[in-house]
């Protein structure tokens, strides 16, 4: 696919214009000359902060907190020696307090990069399997695809909120005495999450999670290590849910494997391969 060919920053140019168009339409269907000028506002300030503190929105919205090697030195160990073996940047580590076991990796670049993982995930998996999942959050940082997922699930997040803020409005507008009920906003709105999981699916590729197993493979030097563990987290998907992804399903595109419960919403933004074919390709490659 000649998409796949694309430079990371060409890749979230691509995306962000695709955004910043999809608001205008929005913004010119529902309020003509200037709902397209709101629209682009609105575009170009969700783009900024997108772009500047995309990381830091995700971390907030999972209430994920910072920790040093003393708080979970299994994970801090894990991480640094991997990182030595590759030479790169330590990046820095999060915690989210959730029994679902999962993880993921964001930041701009290597040099600013972090990985998140759940309590639930430390609390599963054996000293390998852990390096096995590290690895693959490695693997995303130094492919430098993690901005293009991080910017995608926030843009997705708050573009989601956005609509179904909109859908009320138009919906309370339709009801207000002596005015005709506005359908054509309706069905805008109700195209756009369908389209926004459209432009996210095209700005990340399935094929960059397979690129990323090899990688852990390679890193770990055992490509079961990374098999087990992802065994493990699809079982257990089967135990936990994850609250906070399947309000913002856009965030789902992050992780390790797919939280989302949700079939419409999995369907919608499931960007993830199959997990039994990850593990198949896993155990061809050991």
């Amino acid at each position: 696919m000649a998409y796949e060919v694309l430079t990371p920053n060409l890749k979230i140019t691509l995306f962000l214009s695709a955004f910043s168009g999809l608001l205008l339409f929005a913004g010119k269907s529902l309020g003509g000359a200037t709902g397209a000028q709101l629209a682009m506002m609105l575009a170009l300030a969700v783009n900024l902060l997108a772009y500047w503190f995309s990381d830091r929105i995700i971390f907030k919205l999972y209430n994920a907190k910072p920790i040093i090697s003393d708080d979970e030195p299994l994970l801090y160990g894990t991480v640094a020696y991997l990182v030595e073996k590759v030479d790169m940047p330590m990046p820095r580590l999060y915690l989210i307090q959730d029994k679902f076991p999962n993880a993921f990796a964001t930041g701009r670049h290597p040099d600013v990069a972090s990985i998140v993982a759940t309590t639930g995930l430390l609390k599963l998996l054996e000293k390998d399997e852990l390096a096995g999942v590290m690895g693959h959050e490695l693997a995303h940082i130094l492919q430098r695809d993690t901005l293009v997922a991080t910017l995608a699930a926030c843009i997705g997040g708050a573009f989601s909120a956005l609509a179904n803020s909109v859908q009320v409005v138009v919906y309370l507008g339709a009801r207000t005495p002596n005015t005709e009920p506005n359908w054509l906003g309706k069905m805008i709105m109700g195209m756009l999450a369908p389209v926004l999981a459209l432009l996210i699916h095209l700005a990340v590729s399935k094929s960059r999670e397979f690129i990323a197993d090899a990688k852990s493979a390679e890193m770990c030097g055992n490509a079961m290590w990374l098999a087990n563990a992802l065994y493990k987290i699809e079982k257990a998907k089967e135990r936990h849910e994850l609250k906070v992804a399947e309000t913002h399903p856009a965030t789902g595109i992050l992780f390790i494997v797919n939280p989302l419960h949700n079939k419409q919403w999995s369907v919608l933004f499931g960007t993830h391969p199959p997990t039994q074919e990850r593990i198949n390709r896993l155990e061809v490659l050991a």
